[in-house]
């Protein structure tokens, strides 16, 4: 998989990319992440990439000809299966989402930032709109070190057991049931016997149980989908 991301402040996301299963996951060569500093596409000899706004009103919006150009410019490299803008105005990301964009060959991420981008490169680009939760961050580049993260760990071969992802919360639209490990008695506090049994169907039934029991308490909009 290859996922491009325009950004204005690149240097945010050379951190999250660079740790971890992302970083694990490029060194084998499963997942190629390329950042696109959006300056370079600016206009002017000051590489200007936003201006106030029609109608008024406070706060700088990101002009539509230096996004359009990079989009283009990448565009005529590669065919892109999504083009994705990071904004607290989408629909949520979920398990679902990240399920089916991790299958996907080539991704466009545009972050954005000040009070967002021009209209038009939404009508004219974007396929996919993302939002990482009901609250607003300075810019979208952490919003999609977010959405990298979520995708590059489902591919095939990025986390050394696969099964492990496909028990996460919200695969099935539960929530993770308890987990334990060693010491098994902790300052009187013990693992729950059934844990210790060796008796594994019995153990699949007891995560089930407080999956839904935890899911029931914590989430129960999750039991309505």
């Amino acid at each position: 998989m290859r996922i491009d991301i325009i950004s204005v402040a690149p240097d945010l996301l050379e951190s999250p990319f660079n740790h971890s299963i992302v970083k694990r996951a490029k060194e084998k060569g499963l997942a190629e992440i390329i950042i696109h500093d959006l300056r370079e596409y600016g206009l002017g000899n000051y590489k200007q990439i936003d201006d106030t706004q029609f109608g008024g009103g406070a706060g700088m919006v990101m002009m539509i000809e230096p996004i359009a150009n990079c989009i283009r410019k990448l565009q005529s490299e590669r065919v892109y299966n999504e083009i994705i803008y990071m904004t607290p105005d989408a629909k949520t990301l979920n398990q679902s989402t990240a399920n089916t964009l991790s299958l996907k060959e080539n991704i466009l991420i545009l972050t954005g930032h000040y009070k967002g981008v021009d209209q038009r490169i939404r009508d004219l680009f974007i396929t996919k709109e993302i939002s990482i939760g009901d609250y607003v961050l300075t810019g979208g580049e952490l919003a999609a070190a977010v959405l990298v993260d979520a995708i590059v760990r489902l591919i095939p071969g990025v986390i050394g057991d696969e099964q492990s992802a496909l028990t996460d919360s919200f695969q099935d639209n539960l929530l993770s049931p308890p987990v334990y490990t060693r010491p098994a008695d902790f300052e009187g506090n013990k693992v729950p016997d059934i844990l210790l049994s060796g008796n594994f169907p019995k153990i699949d039934d007891w995560r089930s149980e407080k999956a839904y029991e935890r899911t029931k308490k914590i989430r129960p909009d999750l039991l309505d989908e």
